[in-house]
C-alpha cells in the first residue's frame, strides 16, 4: 500500500505551467530526495501534498484513498471534511526558514500544536516536547527562546515542532538552504536519524551527499516534469536524460 500518490498532478500559476503531469508513489517507510535546478516546481510539489497550494487537476491518493481531485483548477472530489483535516495532520512538514514563534520558548513552540490542535493535555505536551527536544539533541535549550540559538538549533527545532503531532510522513522543503554551510550538517544528522527509524520522509534538496547516503529512492525534477527516478546509484551514477547528466555534472 502506498502513503502517498500522485497521479497526473499540474499546477498552473497563470500562463505559466509550474507542474505537468507529475507521478510519483511514496511506500511506507521510504525516503524520498527530490533533485533537480531551480524553478523545477520541487517546492511546488510538495506543497501541493499538503493543500499549502491547490493543484490545477490531477489527482492525490493518501493511504489508497483519493485525497483530492482537481480539474481545470477546481477541486471536484475530495474526502470528508473531518478525514481530510486528520489526513492533513498526518503529514508533518520542515520549511527553509524555521517560521519559530519568537515570543515563546523552544518548549513551548513544539506544545503549541499538539495543544490547539489536537487537544493533548499541557504536562503530556511538555512531556512530549522534552522527548523531542532530546531526540534532536536540544534538551538544555527547552526554555530558551529562539533568536538565542543559531540557524542549525532553530531548524532542528522546527522538526521536534513537526514531529510533536506524530505525522506518519515529514517533507523537507530545502531544510539546509538558509544556513551556514557549517550548520548543515546538525540538522542532516537529525534527518538521518529519522529515516533510520523509518520515518517516511520526502525531501527536497541540494545536499547531493544526503540524497546518496540516505534515499531509497532519487527524483530528479526539470521544467516542472519528473525526468528520472531510481536508486541514487542508478540516478548518480548512470543518468539517463541530458538534463540530468548536465545538472550532476554542475552540482558534483
Amino acid at each position: 500500500m502506498s502513503i502517498i500518490r500522485t497521479e497526473n498532478l499540474c499546477k498552473d500559476f497563470g500562463e505559466l505551467k509550474v507542474l505537468k503531469n507529475v507521478n510519483l508513489t511514496v511506500e511506507p517507510g521510504e525516503v524520498i530526495v527530490i533533485i533537480g535546478p531551480s524553478g523545477a516546481g520541487k517546492s511546488t510539489f510538495l506543497r501541493s501534498l499538503n493543500t499549502l497550494e491547490t493543484i490545477t487537476s490531477g489527482k492525490i491518493f493518501i493511504d489508497d484513498q483519493l485525497f483530492c481531485h482537481a480539474e481545470n483548477g477546481k477541486i471536484i472530489d475530495s474526502m470528508e471534511k473531518t478525514k481530510h483535516k486528520a489526513m492533513l495532520l498526518e503529514m508533518g512538514m520542515v520549511f527553509q526558514r524555521f517560521n519559530l514563534f519568537p515570543h515563546k520558548t523552544v518548549k513551548e513552540n513544539v506544545m503549541i500544536a499538539p495543544v490547539n490542535v489536537k487537544g493533548v493535555s499541557k504536562p503530556d505536551a511538555e512531556k512530549k516536547a522534552i522527548e523531542l527536544l532530546s531526540r534532536v539533541g536540544l534538551a538544555d535549550k527547552a526554555d530558551v527562546y529562539p533568536n538565542k540559538l543559531s540557524g542549525g538549533q532553530q531548524q532542528r527545532v522546527a522538526i521536534a515542532r513537526a514531529l510533536a503531532m506524530e505525522p506518519k510522513i515529514m517533507l523537507f522543503d530545502e531544510p539546509t538552504s538558509a544556513l551556514d554551510p557549517e550548520l548543515v550538517g546538525e540538522v542532516l544528522n537529525v534527518m538521518k536519524d529519522l529515516a533510520a527509524q523509518g520515518m517516511t520522509m520526502i525531501c527536497v534538496t541540494h545536499e547531493m551527499g544526503f540524497a546518496r547516503e540516505v534515499a531509497d529512492k532519487v527524483v530528479f525534477m526539470a521544467d516542472g516534469m519528473i525526468l528520472e527516478e531510481g536508486s541514487p546509484e542508478e540516478v548518480f551514477g548512470s543518468p539517463k536524460t541530458e538534463k540530468a547528466k548536465q545538472f550532476l555534472n554542475s552540482v558534483l
